[in-house]
């Protein structure tokens, strides 16, 4: 199916819905619950592994893991129970974010967008039925995986084709769709986490899969107002990048083990983390144990309470001329995020009589922690937009999405590590390699940026950009 440009605006013109069109909606109720299933699941699956299925009883039950265990052992060297634990969710989140790459290619090239989200949809509610059994947990994992691929790599993309370049609704879409990431980020915890604890951990995996179908129903149901497909073809023509376009690609390319420095303590966030809560914070209010995924829930909370404080800034900034680049902001939120590590470390400092440290200590990491967030991850994705060259914008923003493959696997690897060093050397370590990239990010800001071609993010853009 082709479509022209005039085409691809048509379902802004035909329906709206407060002045938007109605298919942004349907894409950020589909998101929506794509994150609530995707956070939902996430939220459980090291403390799942660790106090479950790994367990003697249970993990000679799962296919295929012997081979799969010595295959993963053979790569990242000899890993405790809690280690290979910490390691498949850190390959699991790292595909989760790097298949996205060529599920685009497949709606682009192949399949077409609509076609791609539905399928996308589909491996993703098999998969989280398939958390419900200990045998069926690597095929999970792997069906997950690809319907992620399969879903992100296509859906994100709709919000976009439904305005026209020119559009000055687009940036607000973008913002709304975000929300949706946030507040889903945000329900899905805190759903999971109480079902977890009251019922067990499959109960609280099949809710995410029925999270992931109401997402799909959502998406079908509004097929009319999305904008229609376009399918390149595998030959579509291109005209070749001229030299200059090339060295910002390869200077774009030069950023991503910058930015992976950033995704190996925040992704530590969603991994290790957890143990660390359940070992040392202090998790009983009056005869209420808090569950454990609750306080993941405030990674979606905080960056809508961090966000008007932090706009207000930029804009004061800007209004003086003194708004900073793109680096410096990325590496102002590496620091933040760095510090925020080291808040961590000194948990150990305030302990109660139980040798526990007090809830709010956590609540207060992730305050801070999704402030550096908001400095670092939506001015990356705004950096990627705007210095790629045109004809392969797409292709740059998937490679953005390998710095958090990248260090996703590093912070796999280096969960086990929970196991031999300290609390405090644990975090400090982690604190130190997103310091070290951020500090490099300010050098870039600071004496090099101009290389890097692009217009500056305002507070806008980045609030604006797809998360």
């Amino acid at each position: 199916m082709t479509a022209t440009t005039t085409d691809l605006a048509a379902p802004a013109a035909e329906a709206t819905f407060f002045g938007h069109p109605r298919g942004l909606v349907v894409l950020a109720g589909t998101e929506l619950w794509d994150r609530i299933s995707f956070h939902g699941m996430q939220a459980l699956l090291t403390l799942y592994m660790v106090g479950q299925l790994f367990l003697p009883g249970h993990v000679e039950k799962i296919v295929g893991f012997a081979r799969f265990s010595a295959v993963v052992q053979a790569i990242f060297g000899h890993l405790t129970t809690q280690g290979l634990a910490t390691q498949i969710f850190g390959l699991y989140v790292g595909l989760v974010y790097f298949t996205p790459v060529f599920g685009g290619a497949l709606g682009d090239r192949v399949l077409g967008r609509r076609r791609t989200v539905a399928l996308g949809a589909l491996l993703m509610t098999a998969g989280h039925f398939c958390m419900a059994f200990d045998q069926s947990f690597l095929l999970a994992m792997l069906l997950l995986i690809l319907g992620a691929g399969c879903l992100r790599g296509n859906l994100s993309p709709q919000v976009g084709e439904l305005y026209s370049p020119t559009d000055r609704r687009r940036a607000v879409a973008f913002q709304v769709y975000g929300a949706m990431v946030n507040l889903g980020a945000f329900i899905a915890p805190l759903l999971t986490g109480a079902l977890g604890q009251a019922y067990g951990w499959h109960p609280a995996f099949a809710f995410a899969g029925v999270g992931m179908l109401a997402g799909l129903v959502i998406y079908l149901a509004g097929q009319k107002n999305l904008p229609p497909d376009v399918l390149r073809g595998p030959n579509a023509p291109s005209a070749p990048l001229s030299r200059a376009e090339w060295r910002r690609v390869w200077l774009l390319l030069a950023v991503v083990p910058l930015a992976a420095s950033f995704w190996v303590a925040q992704s530590q966030v969603w991994n290790t983390y957890n143990l660390w809560v359940r070992d040392h914070i202090e998790l009983q209010v009056e005869s209420f144990t808090v569950p454990v995924p609750w306080l993941q829930a405030l990674d979606g909370l905080a960056p809508f309470i961090c966000l008007p404080p932090m706009l207000m800034f930029w804009r004061w900034q800007a209004d003086r001329g003194r708004e900073p680049n793109e680096f410096i902001k990325t590496g102002v939120g590496c620091l933040i995020f760095a510090a925020s590590t080291l808040w961590l470390a000194g948990a150990g400092l305030v302990t109660d009589a139980h040798g526990r440290t007090p809830l709010i200590w956590a609540v207060g990491f992730h305050l801070a922690s999704n402030l550096g967030w908001l400095y670092f991850s939506p001015v990356m994705v705004a950096l990627y937009s705007r210095a790629s060259p045109m004809r392969v914008t797409a292709t740059l923003m998937g490679i953005n999405s390998l710095s958090v493959f990248v260090g996703s696997t590093i912070s796999g690897r280096l969960g086990s590590l929970y196991e031999t060093l300290s609390a405090a050397q644990f975090w400090t370590l982690h604190a130190a390699i997103v310091g070290g990239g951020g500090l490099i990010l300010l050098l870039i800001g600071a004496r090099f940026s101009h290389a890097y071609a692009t217009v500056t993010v305002t507070a806008e853009d980045a609030a604006g950009s797809p998360i």
